[in-house]
């Protein structure tokens, strides 16, 4: 089997055109090509847009055609897969999963498919409820603190874009991506090069796990909040654990930490109780939304609304004077912004979209970076620094979790907005025309100032007067590092694994999933490996 990379097509020209480009690349016959398959799929819209494959074609005298080809468009396939772990015996104490997001749910299930019958614990509810629970919250304004869209099974991901690309390497992540076709997602992430799931499909996805895990031999507890963790002689021994009937005891010798970036209490528990973390970077920023057929036009030109592209999306980053960066993050085409608070008097956003991607706006996390210098409050100050943020939103919002948004031209004119103009904001409740900089720290606003003319040369528009900003995106990743050795395991208590995107380990989805499945792979190990004698 050959892989070719870079064939270029023009939007609307059909896929068949791919066996004639291939054969044309390899010097054989179009009859000589005897399987053809589409591995991976882009959009290169630099200069005169065009559909950009790699394909893998099988061919007759494949080594001598490979020896006559010149250039490294075309290589020899070499087939790599994952292969999960074997099964073990049963532990005498099931292993404890605490955390329903991705990390959570793929460490649970390479788990339950060894044989290792864990105990999957979380503290917001299945994603049937969680549904309605969120879209309550996003009608009245009321929250439920124990289910919306950072807690409850599929983590926060479960509202989001559904990305499921990563900056990793990782010859898991084409195994992740075959589960999730599996339980339902699209088989169009396979060859998409920016693949997404959406948040309806992740939701039927979801679901399928949840079965497939429950046939397994798991358990999942929703509801259920880890609350306080028991140490004997430097090992975990076991979980104190509050529940719809009230707390609990549930002895354990080995639990996963996959709490995600928004389970603060729990951190803060963890560190009363010595468990070793740092202070590490994170952003924070705002939305900023557009409307979508003005972002096609002006990625797409002639090509925009051409039904054989997808709608466009951006990847935009700047590094200004004095040290700060400014990027986009989580870019929801066709999406919504999204409430996303999980604290009574906190105002959060994020971004969310369907899997067609088919909303009148475009929006993007709009985001400065900042380090452990600007909350010198100890390890647990960016927590105090996102609060802070939050609370500021909260209040310009006016109350009831209305988020405080400016036009664009207003931000750089440093006046309040009066309404929208052209593009009307997506956020649910509803949003107060305000001036961000009464909400927002001076260095942040000068940063955004700074970036956002730069951000419009390079997407014409991108910094246009009616675009939307809406404050505050303060959850884009943990501000703590839970640490963990090469084995994975709290340096300081034995079986306790830190482990995701909350503990300070990956950056999205797929990362999260990866860094579940190494974790389970490592209790494995130590499970399997012989008892030591007294």
């Amino acid at each position: 089997m050959l892989r070719i990379d870079h064939i270029k097509l023009p939007p609307g020209t059909p896929e068949g055109a791919l066996r004639r480009q291939a054969a044309n690349i390899l010097h054989v016959p179009e009859g000589q090509i005897k399987s053809l398959r589409i591995v991976r799929r882009s959009v290169d819209a630099r200069e005169e847009v065009s559909l950009v494959y790699s394909i893998h074609v099988a061919v007759e005298n494949e080594g001598r055609v490979l020896r006559r080809v010149r250039g490294g468009r075309v290589t020899q396939v070499v087939r790599q897969r994952y292969h999960p772990p074997g099964p073990v015996p049963a532990p005498e104490l099931a292993p404890v999963v605490v955390g329903a997001g991705p990390a959570g749910l793929f460490c649970a299930l390479i788990l339950a498919q060894a044989g290792a019958k864990p105990i999957l614990l979380e503290r917001g509810q299945p994603v049937e409820q969680r549904q309605q629970d969120v879209e309550a919250f996003w009608r009245t304004g009321i929250l439920n603190p124990a289910s919306n869209v950072q807690f409850g099974e599929g983590g926060a991901g479960a509202f989001s874009d559904g990305k499921l690309n990563t900056g990793t390497r990782d010859l898991c992540h084409r195994w992740i991506l075959g589960k999730l076709v599996e339980f339902g997602v699209p088989d169009s992430i396979l060859i998409d090069a920016h693949p997404h799931a959406g948040t309806d499909m992740l939701h039927a996805a979801l679901k399928a796990m949840r079965q497939e895990l429950l046939r397994l031999g798991a358990e999942i507890r929703f509801g259920h909040q880890l609350v306080d963790l028991t140490v004997r002689d430097g090992s975990l021994s076991a979980l104190t654990v509050s529940g719809p009937a009230g707390e609990y005891v549930l002895p354990a010798r080995q639990a996963v930490l996959a709490l995600g970036h928004s389970a603060r209490d729990t951190v803060e528990m963890l560190h009363s109780r010595g468990v070793p973390m740092e202070a590490k970077p994170f952003a924070v920023g705002v939305r900023i939304e557009h409307r979508q057929r003005d972002m096609d036009a002006a990625q797409y030109g002639k090509y925009a609304g051409h039904p054989c592209l997808p709608v466009s999306s951006y990847k935009l980053s700047c590094h200004l004077e004095g040290g700060r960066s400014v990027f986009s993050f989580c870019v929801c085409p066709g999406g919504q912004v999204v409430a996303a608070a999980s604290e009574e008097g906190r105002t959060v956003t994020n971004g969310m979209s369907y899997y067609a991607r088919d909303g009148e706006n475009i929006n993007g996390g709009l985001l400065v970076n900042v380090t452990p210098a600007d909350f010198p409050d100890g390890v647990l100050g960016g927590i105090a620094f996102q609060r802070q943020l939050e609370a500021a939103a909260f209040s310009l919002g006016g109350g009831g979790f209305r988020a405080p948004a400016q036009r664009v031209e207003d931000f750089l004119a440093r006046r309040p907005s009066a309404g929208p103009g052209t593009v009307v904001p997506t956020y649910r409740p509803g949003v107060t025309w305000t001036d961000l900089h009464r909400c927002l720290p001076d260095f942040l606003c000068t940063a955004l100032e700074q970036a956002l003319p730069i951000l419009g040369r390079r997407v014409r528009g991108f910094d246009g007067p009616d675009a939307v900003l809406t404050a505050v995106e303060s959850r884009s990743s943990s501000p703590v590092r839970i640490l963990r050795g090469e084995d994975r395991q709290s340096p300081a208590i034995r079986g306790l694994y830190p482990c995701g995107e909350g503990a300070g380990f990956a950056g999205g989805i797929l990362s999260a999933a990866a860094d579940g499945i190494h974790t389970a792979e490592a209790m494995l190990t130590h499970m399997a490996a012989p008892a030591h004698p007294l």
